[in-house]
């Protein structure tokens, strides 16, 4: 795999990069075959008027493209390539490989995936099989030459997506242990050297040959657990190659492929299955109603695909931006309702328009509606789509179509957006993974260890810098690693390690650098603790290198059954309310030259500092020894961003409202501002603005009128606008914002 440099320098020699320039479009996901009568004339008219500019086509029909082995019917969808194109509506066309016929399970049920009981997984859903098997590469082969063969030279086809949602299961096929071995054995060489690396020793796990290896289902070893987990990401990441070298060679210059991401698929790793595409693309769902107001004090983030919170749709965005550091597509998000028949929550007058103007903000460069039409059938009947059951329009096609007309009148002003970060938070797969095979904490309330316990701590530091005001970029370890040692002046001046439990190589050693050279460096419990084999470091947390830069030696750590209360120390300036609290883990942190910043109100843990500052070099280093309650993560994050956000100009905001902000491609600010509530409110303008939607000029000072769930979207006015090169970080040298890539 090639480094992160590389990969952008191959992206431009490609001249892929349409999709990170265009100009912000509304599209959806359209399946005339689903309907029950034939309307492709009415819905295409429908679409036209209401602003649409792309539908997504024929990803989930194998059956349709194939009704029977070696039969093909690939001219179905011409007539809606036909009427798209004459309506100036472009397409995605889908290759249907995740979606399998009945006649090809018939056939060859030897294709079905295995799951770690050893059972096959039955059919009756969608991705059922092991796609690494022969037999099915060679079918799914040929229905995507023929599908993309067929339709490629169509005028209304703007690029492919290859597959949907790749890396739902852990394939425990006997090919698949086969091929893991067989790359197990060309990393390590022998068995002794697997022996030490994963130490065997313990358990009398040791191998005298490699056919001793036991299966995956019965391993506790961690690990073997981190290299399964990384080989069933690499099978998903290949599998997507394979299929996009297949599409390149039918594709004209100027299409794209991508695929659609769900990125809480066990089996991916976002940064790597993106490599081998054009152009960033997934799914951002989220649960509306009452879950998107704020201010939002008590909910925490609890992984899954349904996000709760204005923070977590930030969250979803900013993930797609870091798979590549760049612009990206959401191939899927909310029309109405989400999920099942019973959990039928479409947003509130002005929500749907609000998320899509928030993802806009944060580097979404096309918004598709999933879907269409609500389906009679199936089993999404209750997904609801733009048009409802009876496929009249209504509220939510109306709103639709006024996202689609303020994007048009933005215009050139949305072209080329890349969104400010105040700071830039490390997540790492390869952490989660490990952690998952061993949590460090438990299921609120129960002794049950939460596998998704990697997701709440990044979560909860992730949402206190939301609340402060702060916005973020992700990056994994690896793109961090590759900017340090590239340009580390494009950094913002704040960098957050939540958990990084797999930590080796340079890392350390660059994280210290960026501290010495002026940047405030956020650490937290479990950063450091393990090596690439996810083996716990034989030295005190968090590691040599990181103990020195934060001034604190971690000499135990316990669970929390309960939540502790916290104060601020005195003298720290720590701004913490009353009621803030730590939850589910404390380390014990001796100070080695740190500062005490928060405690335990506790008679035992209380001897111990909660978090701890220390100055480094030219900048600083934080360290945050547990979990924090919402109001404690927010204050820690005000304490360390200050005023150094791009919206600190904007001064204290009602708690409903939240400010992002952006740079175009013409290096013009802009701000949107949100209503997260009922309440209208009114706040004052930091600078001099124009109203994108409209005519309305701000002089600095004035009063901005927010209705309920409203957005306003201003552009600096005049010059460049204040803090052109981003608010300066811990030292002053640091710029505010990255750039693209």
């Amino acid at each position: 795999m090639s480094d992160f440099p590389e990969r952008l320098e191959r992206t431009e020699r490609r001249g892929r990069t349409a999709a990170n320039t265009d100009r912000v479009r509304v599209g959806a996901a359209y399946y005339h075959e689903y309907q029950p009568t034939d309307r492709l004339e009415t819905d295409l008219d429908l679409m036209a008027s209401t602003g649409l500019s792309l539908i997504r086509v024929g990803e989930s029909v194998w059956s349709t493209w194939e009704p029977e082995d070696g039969v093909f019917d690939v001219d179905w969808v011409v007539p809606v390539l036909d009427g798209a194109h004459a309506r100036g509506i472009r397409v995605l066309l889908g290759t249907p490989t995740y979606a399998v016929p009945p006649w090809l399970q018939r056939a060859h049920p030897e294709i079905a995936a295995v799951r770690a009981d050893g059972g096959r997984v039955p059919w009756g859903a969608r991705q059922e099989v092991d796609f690494t098997h022969p037999v099915f590469r060679r079918y799914a082969e040929r229905v995507v030459r023929r599908v993309v063969a067929a339709h490629a030279d169509h005028p209304a086809v703007a690029g492919f997506q290859v597959d949907n949602e790749p890396g739902l299961l852990l394939l425990h096929n006997d090919g698949v242990f086969e091929e893991f071995v067989s790359r197990l054995r060309a990393r390590y060489g022998s068995v002794e050297r697997l022996n030490s690396a994963w130490g065997l020793t313990y358990w009398s796990h040791r191998l005298s040959s490699w056919a001793e290896l036991w299966r995956p289902s019965g391993n506790t070893t961690p690990s073997y657990d981190l290299a399964w987990r990384r080989f069933q990401a690499d099978l998903t990441s290949e599998f997507i190659a394979w299929q996009a070298d297949i599409v390149r060679e039918y594709a004209r210059p100027g299409q794209y492929v991508t695929t659609c991401l769900a990125v809480t698929r066990p089996a991916v790793d976002e940064e790597a299955v993106t490599e081998a595409l054009d152009v960033t693309a997934g799914n951002v769902y989220y649960v509306a109603q009452d879950e998107v107001a704020l201010p939002d004090e008590g909910r925490r983030y609890e992984g899954g695909w349904f996000g709760q919170g204005v923070w977590q749709i930030h969250l979803s965005a900013d993930r797609l931006w870091g798979a590549r550091q760049e612009a990206f597509l959401v191939t899927e998000t909310n029309a109405s309702s989400i999920n099942g028949s019973h959990a039928s929550h479409p947003g509130y007058e002005g929500q749907l328009r609000q998320a899509a103007w928030t993802l806009a903000a944060r580097g979404a460069r096309l918004l598709q509606y999933w879907h269409w039409h609500t389906l009679p059938y199936g089993a999404e009947t209750y997904w609801g789509g733009i048009l409802g059951h009876d496929l009249e329009p209504g509220r939510i096609q109306r709103e639709v179509a006024r996202v689609a007309s303020e994007f048009e009148a933005a215009g050139d002003s949305l072209t080329g957006l890349v969104p400010d970060a105040d700071a830039v938070f490390v997540r790492s797969v390869e952490s989660d993974w490990a952690m998952r095979c061993q949590p460090p904490l438990s299921l609120p309330g129960t002794c049950t260890p939460d596998p998704r316990s990697y997701e709440r701590i990044f979560g909860a530091f992730f949402k206190g810098f939301f609340d402060a005001g702060a916005q973020a970029r992700i990056m994994s370890p690896r793109q961090l690693a590759a900017s340090l040692r590239r340009s580390p002046g494009t950094l913002p001046g704040i960098l957050v390690v939540p958990a990084l439990y797999v930590c080796d190589g340079d890392l350390p050693d660059l994280l210290d650098g960026y501290a010495r050279s002026g940047g405030h460096l956020v650490l937290t419990f479990r950063t450091g603790y393990a090596d690439e084999e996810a083996r716990a470091r034989s030295e005190t947390a968090p590691g040599a290198v990181l103990r020195a830069a934060a001034g604190v030696r971690c000499v135990e750590h316990s669970n929390l059954t309960g939540p502790l209360a916290v104060a601020a120390a005195e003298g720290s300036g720590l701004r913490l309310a009353s009621g803030a609290r730590a939850l589910e883990w404390a380390d014990g942190l001796e100070a080695d030259g740190a500062l005490p910043l928060a405690h335990y109100v506790h008679p035992h843990f209380g001897r111990w500092p909660a978090a701890t500052v220390r100055d480094h070099g030219r900048g600083r280093v934080t360290y945050v020894g547990t979990l924090p309650d919402s109001a404690f993560a927010e204050a820690l994050a005000r304490h360390v961003a200050g005023c150094t956000t791009a919206a600190a100009c904007w001064g204290p905001l009602p708690a409903t409202v939240h400010v992002t902000s952006a740079r175009n491609g013409l290096g013009e600010r802009l701000w949107f501002v949100h209503n997260w509530a009922w309440e209208p409110v009114r706040v004052a303008v930091p600078e001099a603005v124009r109203d994108l939607l409209g005519e309305e000029r701000l002089a600095p000072g004035v009063e901005l009128r927010l209705g309920a769930w409203d957005v306003r979207v201003l552009r600096a006015d005049g010059d460049r606008g204040p803090g052109h090169a981003g608010p300066p970080g811990a030292s002053g040298r640091r710029r505010n914002s990255i750039r693209q890539g």
